[in-house]
């Protein structure tokens, strides 16, 4: 007990786990990769998964810390967010209460995953009654909008995201909304940052499909978006626009050349920031 488990889902973007398992491969004790049984998403969808994936998995996994968890994961009576939730806490208990559950979207490359684990080591003590001590581990997201002109747009403001907690009760895909520790760690977000086929797959069959409201002005707007563009422009997100409100452009076509030519300095909150936003959450939670 008290290990660092770390979950992946594999749907129809499995390609990229080959870039967000090896990030934390080092530093977890264990990897569970859920699966559906039938190759279904969240909507119900079906999609195919190229054997090879396999077989580079098994040939990654040479400390053997990999397990592909299989099961059914799509109940056609929920809709995709609750499917979402139910798929995360399946693969929670999978994973086993009593240890640090961590779980990192397909899409989500941590930077510097050894110094996630040292933050959250320091909270080691909420693992003997996990239950009553509900606790969650936030780090931070850069998301990144669209790969153009050699390189990418990301939003200029980082995310928080919810990455880890010692209980599973969720209520919105990783948020169990009790108490959050915000620490100052990044993961890049490859969110949108797709070619438009992908983009479309992902928009019909994720948790929040029935939140996006105008689809195709979304798109347009993401198609129509460039380096020359982006700085005449605001409003980005895909649900309430204002949210994301600008972006940068970084040089790099892959992520191994964004994290490189990133400045994460200009985007990680403040330790100050951080020790406020914990002040108020610890307060926030005292007598819940």
């Amino acid at each position: 007990m008290k290990k660092i488990h770390v979950g992946f889902l594999l749907s129809y973007d499995y390609e990229k786990l080959k870039k967000s398992i090896p990030p934390v491969y080092q530093d977890a004790d264990a990897i569970f990769v859920a699966m559906d049984h039938k190759n279904r998403t969240w909507s119900g969808e079906v999609f195919d998964v190229d054997p090879n994936f396999f077989q580079w998995l098994k040939e990654f996994d040479v400390d053997n810390k990999i397990e592909l968890y299989k099961d059914d994961f799509y109940d056609s009576s929920l809709i995709a967010i609750e499917n979402d939730n139910r798929e995360r806490h399946m693969l929670s208990l999978k994973m086993g209460i009593g240890n640090w559950l961590v779980q990192v979207d397909s899409d989500e490359y941590f930077v510097d995953f050894g110094k996630y684990v040292k933050d959250l080591r320091r909270y080691d003590s909420y693992l003997n009654n996990p239950e009553k001590n509900n606790i969650q581990i936030a780090a931070y997201l850069i998301n990144l909008y669209k790969y153009t002109d050699k390189g990418v747009l990301y939003v200029k403001e980082p995310t928080r995201g919810i990455m880890a907690t010692n209980y599973p009760n969720y209520k919105v895909a990783r948020n169990t909304r009790k108490r959050i520790v915000y620490t100052q760690n990044i993961l890049l977000h490859e969110s949108i940052a797709r070619d438009e086929e992908e983009l479309e797959l992902k928009l019909d069959n994720w948790g929040h499909n029935i939140e996006v409201q105008d689809k195709n002005a979304f798109l347009e707007k993401w198609r129509t978006t460039n380096k020359s563009n982006y700085k005449s422009r605001e409003d980005f997100f895909y649900i309430e626009p204002e949210k994301w409100k600008s972006l940068e452009f970084c040089e790099g076509e892959t992520i191994d050349e964004i994290r490189k030519n990133i400045n994460l300095e200009s985007v990680m909150p403040s330790k100050m920031y951080i020790a406020k936003k914990n002040f108020g959450q610890y307060f926030k939670h005292l007598f819940k």
